[in-house]
């Protein structure tokens, strides 16, 4: 269960290095994330990919494969070996920290041999108007696992388990198709991009097909047996019909609970959906539709980041929250302020300038609305080169932010609790106040600038108190009068937190 104050990190980014190092630096830093305030690690997809030790996790092929067999070109996976895996998770466990794992079901790729089959054209960016006739074509969907040969599972895939791919093998050059398979449909209830985005990429599972119900329902149950993880990062699930969900959740979780006495970790499985828009009442029928079976990561609150550092200190700053989970549906808002895929370079790149981010940092640690996200990249900084969408090659730095987030992991620790008194009364200069309850009973302050900076007059219920600037923006203190209000104050561009001394 997540504590009342957890906080994760999402511990990996799309460029680490391929050399199968990061569960042994998973293991090494149990101690060290959990002391630094971090309840809960969400780690990248364990299961083998297409691109075997190189695949990032999310080109899925075989997923009962945790880099255990000879497959793809490699026998560990982009992080290590399985044994690696499993012993990276135990550490986390035993340091007090709970463990999600990032899982991938819409899709598999890299298919084992080719079958011809019948199928109808589409245009990439039109699901619903096709573009020519039913024409036989040549795809890799027959997945066999060679090297794993039955073990686990004895199913073996073929193109009646999928309903679309985008892979045509008589006219490999051709990127503008996607091919519904004869006899098949696309998902309803998944997001209406395209006139409907239920295919993504590769060959698209169709859970209309029994079969692979209960293969996922097997899977499942085998990966907490296998891993004992405390939940799931369930993702792309806007190209997944919605009412699979329900489904799988309820089989899962109850599967967890008789299965806590051997895994006394797990208890009630935390469930966190990435569906990427930011269009609010979107993510509100999503939440609907799975009746609230799982949290929701808050993309349009990253994406009020990302305008806000990018708008020259033109941001309107009382509207930060405005349109977002964090502020509509609170207790179900995952909070981020970047990801592996809006990070530099990546498919859905929507930087949130280093400047901003302490700001960011700072909305969704200290405050009491979601369960925020610290992204790996922003704590221990990343350094990489990558083609850009123009073709070019780009080397890019990601500032390490450790620094202030590891005082705001305190802040939260300590000094988040209690009442939440709100200031967003400025289109330059905003802030909050945290009143303490009986256990941790001293104040709080935070006050940020998109501006010039300044001061504003907040409640902190403390009269006659000292604050200090935990950011150590600012030296001199804040005293309280005798009603308990404070002139706090902040630079430009920047974040004070004001702690009761």
């Amino acid at each position: 269960m997540i504590d009342l104050n957890g906080t994760m990190m999402q511990y990996f980014h799309w460029y680490l290095p391929a050399n199968g190092s990061h569960w042994e630096e998973v293991q090494s830093r149990a101690k060290e994330l959990a002391a630094a305030g971090f309840t809960a690690l969400w780690l990248p997809p364990a299961c083998k990919g297409s691109a075997g030790g190189f695949d990032v996790g999310y080109g899925i092929y075989d997923l009962f494969d945790l880099g255990e067999f000879d497959q793809k070109g490699s026998i560990r996976t982009k992080y290590g070996t399985r044994a690696q895996y499993l012993a990276a998770i135990r550490a986390l466990q035993a340091a007090g920290l709970e463990v999600y794992a990032d899982v991938v079901l819409n899709h598999k790729d890299g298919g084992d041999a080719t079958e011809r089959v019948r199928a109808l054209p589409f245009p990439r960016d039109d699901r619903t108007h096709p573009k020519g006739q039913l024409q036989e074509i040549e795809i890799y969907s027959h997945f066999y696992f060679p090297g794993r040969q039955g073990k686990y599972s004895p199913m073996e895939w073929h193109w009646q388990h999928f309903d679309a791919v985008n892979y045509n093998n008589d006219r490999p050059d051709d990127q503008s198709t996607i091919y519904l398979l004869e006899g098949k449909s696309f998902d309803n209830f998944v997001s209406l991009e395209k006139g409907n985005y239920a295919f993504l990429l590769g060959c698209d599972l169709d859970y209309d097909n029994a079969e692979v119900r209960q293969e996922i329902h097997n899977w499942g149950r085998w990966y907490l047996d296998t891993t004992g993880v405390n939940g799931f990062r369930l993702d792309a699930v806007k190209h997944i019909s919605s009412w699979f969900f329900s489904h799988w959740l309820d089989d899962m979780r109850q599967y967890a609970q008789t299965r806590s006495q051997l895994h006394p970790h797990q208890g009630k499985l935390f469930v966190m959906g990435e569906y990427w828009t930011e269009h609010i009442n979107t993510l509100h029928w999503y939440i609907n539709s799975v009746e609230g079976r799982m949290s929701v990561m808050d993309v349009p609150l990253h994406y009020n980041f990302h305008r806000a550092s990018r708008s020259g200190g033109y941001y309107d700053m009382r509207k930060i929250l405005d349109g977002t989970l964090m502020q509509q549906q609170p207790t179900l808002a995952v909070t981020f302020v970047e990801s592996h895929d809006s990070q530099p370079l990546q498919a859905l790149e929507s930087v949130v300038e280093p400047w901003f981010k302490p700001l960011a940092y700072a909305l969704i640690l200290l405050r009491r609305e979601g369960y925020p996200c610290v992204f790996y990249a922003d704590y221990y900084g990343a350094h990489y080169w990558d083609v850009g969408r123009d073709g070019k090659e780009y080397e890019i730095w990601m500032d390490s932010h450790r620094w202030l987030i590891d005082k705001f992991l305190v802040a939260r620790q300590h000094y988040a609790h209690g009442d939440q008194y709100d200031y967003f009364d400025h289109h330059e200069i905003i802030g909050w106040t945290r009143l303490g309850n009986r256990e941790h009973p001293k104040a709080m302050a935070v006050i940020m600038s998109g501006g010039w900076g300044g001061s504003k007059w907040m409640e902190v219920g403390k009269p006659n108190a000292a604050f200090y600037d935990l950011t150590e923006h600012l030296q001199d203190p804040v005293y309280t009068n005798e009603y308990g209000w404070g002139e706090f104050r902040c630079k430009g561009g920047s974040v004070s937190v004001w702690l009761e001394e």
